[in-house]
């Protein structure tokens, strides 16, 4: 459904994302720009799903759009065909359409994902700025933009190319590149923990449990990580186990109880408790920087948030679910962008054999002294410090302020 932002004489800049991490980008660079500017006038367009992170900040949206079934990982499987059925085709030709006529009202946009985004702000006629935040030179060494991208990259209506770490920005520059530049990365720009939800317990081994925010996938990556927190529960070890499990907030979790009394977990409200009494796992909604604060090591099935755990400085321990997202390919690309404090079990849908190996993983991670220096200089070299969305904000300021001329 294609919606009208009211003309304002302040300036208008309009974020434009491909997907549920880059529309939390987007967002967070929105919080950026109202902090330096409180009198922009934002609007976004999400190309999938409901751009939830741009609703809960009241930035209207060009289109409202609705959570295809694939959740944007339309690649994997059968997720296209089953894309199309559910109206793909005539979404993306809407957007296509809303993007031309009424994106050429703002005086800049900014595209954020990889090269969707940035044909959609093409489209508009308007100055652009670039975010590839989809993409990394830590993937392969060198980064290999495909031709699309890079004729679109080039264009003079682009002004700046902003990557997610200052390894790709260097790369890019080698290949001729120059406006690659590195500016931050805003998934570290998460509100401050807080010990009311969940502190720190000295004594304990904490663990937070990640199971992803795509429905029901995450619910089946859960139950896997309680098989996990049973076998953890028979390991010998210096303190009590502490299970904090980051849930996203969705009406989905009301399907999560007869799951995990399938292998013998009962749920008591926000808590979880094994079939023998000594173990308990706790949920808790919308408490992920709390969570990370207070936790050893993460157990990780999901995209951004296992970034923002080595953004933390904590090591994480993946396991191969059955997908859609988090396949062992997917896993092991993010062993590769995020580092060596990053550890996968397993090549398929993990078995009772790889949460044995897991657990005793977890066991050796928690008892190395060199750990915790290795998660550190993972965090600062592969996500960066806190402050990237304002970073980010004033680059996009920056360009704002050189105008439209000599774009074509």
């Amino acid at each position: 459904m294609v919606s009208r932002v009211p003309l304002s004489p302040a300036p208008r800049i309009l974020l434009i994302s491909n997907g549920h991490g880059e529309d939390l980008n987007g967002g967070l660079i929105a919080d950026g720009l109202r902090q330096c500017d409180p009198g922009l006038e934002l609007a976004a367009l999400p190309i999938v799903g409901a751009g939830s992170p741009y609703g809960r900040r009241g930035i209207p949206l060009l289109y409202a759009g609705r959570t295809l079934p694939s959740g944007g990982m339309v690649y994997q499987g059968l997720n296209l065909w089953k894309d199309l059925a559910a109206g793909w085709l005539q979404q993306s030709l809407a957007q296509l359409w809303t993007a031309w006529r009424q994106g050429r009202r703002f005086d800049l946009v900014v595209s954020i994902g990889d090269h969707v985004p940035l044909i959609f702000a093409l489209l508009t006629g308007r100055p652009t700025v670039v975010f590839l935040v989809s993409t990394s030179s830590y993937y392969e060494g060198r980064l290999r933009l495909s031709a699309l991208t890079r004729w679109c990259c080039r264009r003079r209506r682009v002004r700046v190319v902003l990557t997610r770490d200052a390894f790709t920005a260097t790369d890019l520059q080698a290949q001729g590149q120059a406006k690659a530049l590195f500016r931050g990365y805003p998934i570290m720009d998460l509100p401050p923990p807080d010990p009311g939800q969940v502190a720190r317990l000295p004594g304990s081994r904490t663990l937070a449990l990640v199971p992803g925010s795509r429905f029901p996938e995450a619910l089946h990556n859960l139950v896997l990580m309680l098989r996990l927190c049973g076998q953890l529960g028979g390991q010998a070890g210096a303190g009590p186990w502490r299970f904090l499990v980051a849930v996203v907030e969705s009406p989905h979790w009301r399907e999560l109880e007869p799951l995990a009394a399938a292998v013998g977990w009962r749920l008591d409200g926000d808590v979880l408790r094994s079939a023998g009494g000594d173990l308990e796992v706790r949920l808790l909604p919308g408490a992920l920087p709390s969570i990370l604060a207070a936790s050893d090591l993460v157990v990780g099935m999901a995209g951004t948030a296992v970034e923002q755990a080595v953004g933390f400085g904590l090591p994480v321990v993946q396991l191969v679910g059955r997908g859609p997202q988090f396949s062992y390919a997917f896993a092991e690309s993010q062993m590769r962008l995020l580092g060596p404090t990053v550890h996968t079990v397993g090549r398929r849908p993990a078995d009772t054999a790889d949460l044995q190996e897991a657990a005793g993983l977890i066991v050796r991670l928690l008892a190395d002294p060199e750990l915790p220096q290795r998660c550190a200089d993972a965090a600062l070299e592969r996500v960066g410090p806190p402050g990237g969305s304002r970073r980010i904000a004033e680059t996009v300021l920056e360009a704002l302020a050189r105008g439209p001329g000599g774009f074509s």
